[in-house]
């Protein structure tokens, strides 16, 4: 984010040094992280004008419980703490795990809803739509809670931890497979292919989250750069995007897709406005649409969840007045706002290895438009099918994108399939980027 940037530029000039031999023993729970947490609010906190007096931090076990405190209710969902190395690792898609997501159907039967290839579990082949029938001898009914949910006991996500797994495959056959968790590098481009669907050639993109490629300057990402090199290359003239699993991250991805998706004659036209609080007004930046490639579109279909996202949104919004948009599937989450992290500005939270991520600005697009909290709503709304891997006609949101540029709209039958599974109803996003659960 070209703002934030600059901003980390100014500080970094004025960054204080210490002698090693005086570096305090760091105590994260301290009342003085406490009160650097509200001290820094003070100065970045978008909604800071509605911050309560001080608490007393004694008063507080946890420095959540303290940030829950003072948050802004109901509109910040999303505040959170980390440490400095977890939010920077999160933003390059470094991970340890199985590395796969589940998500149940209508019947609450579970399937594997998406697998990062370099994982444990991609590279022992695992696919989307496999049905999760056991786990460590145990059938799915069995980890049914009291309140309804589901606890399946796979452990944290240290790597070693090994889980064992009984699928139902597409064929009919089963098969079980112990996989042990590790880390690896987490791929955002889940799916990508071209179909001919009439006279068209059609391009369909999964896209995951948006993380960048760690050591490019300036921040982008190269598995964006491949995709959208190869829908060139394959003369594409309508572009399907799926982001029903995406729940954020790096606004300057965002930005890298939507300089590819723009046409050359809106480029150097504004994208987005970067709104800060009252005491920030004079850090305020505007971005404008620099045109990447050669993607001629006058249109492109969203696949979108309630999971669907921050930097997601982002780019809707900032397209939206410039393109036709169709979303397909259930409204977006709902979060016109994001954060940089700001341990950078405070020596107490540097030296105690706290990460503190408040809502720090909110964005509008070149209308004006930055009041997005309940969600975009889907045009046409339409269940998920985890079922079927990506591709198949027969998940019923590709399906009905597949539709949508046949016949120009979507049949009643296929949209009254529309149910919402289980993992859609997960309300607990927190930060700019968030992801669906990956074991």
């Amino acid at each position: 984010m070209k703002q934030v940037k600059w901003i980390l530029g100014l500080v970094l000039v004025s960054f204080w040094a210490c002698d090693p031999k005086e570096d305090p023993v760091p105590n994260p729970t301290a009342d003085v992280v406490k009160d650097a947490i509200y001290k820094s609010m003070e100065e970045w906190y978008f909604w800071n004008n509605e911050l309560p007096a001080a608490p007393d931090a004694s008063k507080f076990d946890s420095n959540e419980a303290y940030l829950d405190a003072i948050t802004f209710k109901p509109l910040d969902r999303f505040s959170y703490l980390t440490t400095q190395e977890a939010f920077n690792n999160s933003f390059v898609g470094r991970n340890a795990g199985h590395g796969f997501g589940f998500a149940f159907d209508s019947e609450e039967k579970l399937f594997l809803s998406f697998v990062f290839s370099e994982a444990p579990a991609g590279k022992d082949g695992w696919q989307r739509g496999w049905e999760i029938i056991g786990i460590n001898g145990k059938s799915i009914p069995e980890y049914k809670t009291a309140s309804g949910g589901y606890d399946f006991k796979l452990g944290t996500s240290d790597p070693g931890i090994s889980n064992t797994f009984t699928f139902k495959l597409p064929d009919g056959s089963t098969t079980t497979r112990t996989n042990v968790k590790a880390e690896y590098q987490s791929n955002s481009v889940l799916h990508q292919e071209i179909l001919e669907v009439g006279a068209k050639k059609v391009g369909y993109w999964v896209y995951q989250s948006f993380k960048a490629t760690a050591g490019l300057s300036p921040t982008s990402s190269n598995e964006v750069k491949s995709s959208m090199e190869f829908f060139q290359a394959g003369g594409i003239n309508e572009l399907i995007i799926d982001l029903r699993y995406n729940g954020g991250g790096s606004v300057a991805v965002a930005e890298q897709i939507m300089n590819n998706l723009i046409q050359a004659a809106n480029s150097n036209k504004l994208m987005y406005t970067n709104k800060l609080n009252s005491l920030k007004t004079s850090l305020q930046t505007t971005e404008n649409f620099k045109k990447i490639g050669t993607l001629n579109l006058s249109r492109v279909i969203f696949i979108t969840s309630r999971g669907s996202a921050s930097a997601s949104e982002l780019v809707i919004n900032s397209l939206d007045p410039y393109m036709d948009l169709v979303l397909i599937g259930d409204n977006t989450f709902g979060k016109p706002v994001g954060s940089f992290p700001l341990s950078r500005y405070n020596r107490t939270l540097v030296e105690n290895n706290v990460e503190l991520v408040p809502i720090t600005f909110a964005t509008a697009n070149s209308q004006g438009k930055a009041e997005y909290f309940d969600g975009f709503p889907a045009d046409f709304a339409v269940g998920d099918s985890p079922q079927f891997n990506w591709g198949d006609s027969r998940d019923l949101r590709f399906a009905a994108a597949l539709q949508y540029i046949q016949n120009g709209t979507v049949s009643g039958r296929m949209a009254n399939t529309y149910y919402r599974p289980k993992w859609e109803m997960i309300d607990a996003f927190k930060g700019l980027q968030q992801e669906f659960p990956a074991y």
